[in-house]
């Protein structure tokens, strides 16, 4: 008992370090960081800054927007005071009876304040206003002016930005929880099968994959993330795809792939990670997005095949039932690839005749010896 508990423990354990280290988690998200970048290389995310500014996220990007109105405000509130100060404006400072402020009704820092918000914002509630007496208030009134208008610029057209980015579009795109190896059209076939949630389509969408593992080269460098091309087929064509239900796609293993020396029983021992990418232009806004996921070895399911989803209704009407989307049955598949395609030749050889290719015909001399 103690046996079996230490082994499914083993195995859990090694499961979840696996899930854990993989390079693309399900929804698309990289897991991956950078350490020790240079000073200077740092400077090119403040250069970028509109870029850097999208690829925030919300709640630093909130924070960014509230601190730079408000600082704006709170900065040049201050500016206010120290111009009405210098100037004499403010009550505890005695003014005279016929003295004209800068800036009327400023009598302390909440006023100037309230001012600055005033300017910025384009309130002007009228209590308070500028007049002819400074020239340094007047070019403060038209700088502030000037800048709040680039602020808001600058922050409203950065969140409307990000709303409107075609990565949320995505979103919409789902892939099937496992991929499955079984016969398709007479050849081996990984399949993976992806959904499209809205109505509208993915112009000139084009669907590959990169198969990551680590291998090691004749000259003996370790390559932890090698990079193997998957091409993946749709039998409707892999440019320009008509994506408005369900398609799978799949990936021919012939000798060829990288999945052609896998078998059955040795594909839950690999360490490998696939990707696959789905790049397409958004109809309603032309915008160009990329969807991706990953699967291990553990979400390669050998010997099955997807459920089907689309029925026709009495109606006339297409129906795509969800439910099965991720839904596989087990069906007969060959051992392995090599197993299938040498069946295969097996078979072509025997409609020719050769049961035994390896015979060899001799031709033996007799002599016949006639004892009288």
């Amino acid at each position: 008992m103690f046996k079996y508990f230490r082994k499914h423990f083993t195995s859990r354990l090694a499961k979840h370090q696996r899930q854990s280290s993989r390079l693309v988690s399900k929804d698309g998200r990289c897991n991956i960081e950078f350490g020790h970048v240079e000073e200077e290389s740092r400077f090119v995310f403040l250069v970028d800054i509109w870029t850097t500014i999208l690829d925030l996220k919300w709640r630093y990007k909130m924070t960014i927007f509230i601190t730079a109105f408000l600082g704006s405000w709170f900065l040049f509130g201050l500016l206010w005071y120290a111009v009405a100060y210098l100037h004499g404006d403010l009550p505890e400072l005695g003014p005279l009876i016929n003295h004209t402020p800068c800036v009327e009704n400023i009598n302390g820092l909440t006023s100037a304040f309230l001012f600055s918000l005033e300017t910025q914002v384009t309130i002007g509630y009228g209590f308070r206003c500028v007049t002819e007496q400074c020239a340094t208030a007047i070019f403060l009134l038209i700088f502030q002016s000037i800048l709040g208008v680039i602020i808001n610029s600058f922050m409203c057209g950065a969140i409307l930005a990000k709303i409107s980015r075609a990565k949320k579009r995505g979103k919409a795109i789902a892939f099937s929880k496992n991929a499955v190896i079984s016969k398709r059209g007479g050849k081996l076939c990984l399949l993976i099968r992806v959904a499209n949630l809205r109505k509208s389509l993915l112009i000139g969408s084009h669907i590959y994959g990169k198969l990551l593992k680590t291998t090691i080269t004749p000259e003996g460098e370790t390559i932890i993330l090698d990079q193997v091309n998957i091409d993946f087929k749709v039998d409707a064509g892999n440019e320009n795809l008509f994506f408005i239900s369900p398609l799978t796609i799949y990936h021919i293993i012939d000798r060829h792939s990288p999945f052609f020396h896998m078998t059955a029983d040795t594909l839950s021992q690999q360490d490998f990670e696939l990707v696959v990418f789905l790049d397409g232009t958004v109809e309603s806004t032309s915008a160009t997005c990329q969807v991706r996921t990953s699967y291990i070895a553990e979400e390669v399911l050998w010997g099955h095949r997807f459920a089907p989803i689309v029925s026709k209704t009495k109606e006339g009407k297409y129906r795509v039932d969800f439910h099965n989307f991720s839904k596989t049955v087990e069906v007969e598949t060959a051992h392995c690839a090599f197993c299938l395609y040498n069946e295969k030749d097996t078979k072509a050889k025997g409609k020719l005749g050769y049961d035994n290719p390896t015979f060899v015909l001799q031709e033996v001399s007799e002599t016949n010896e006639t004892k009288m």
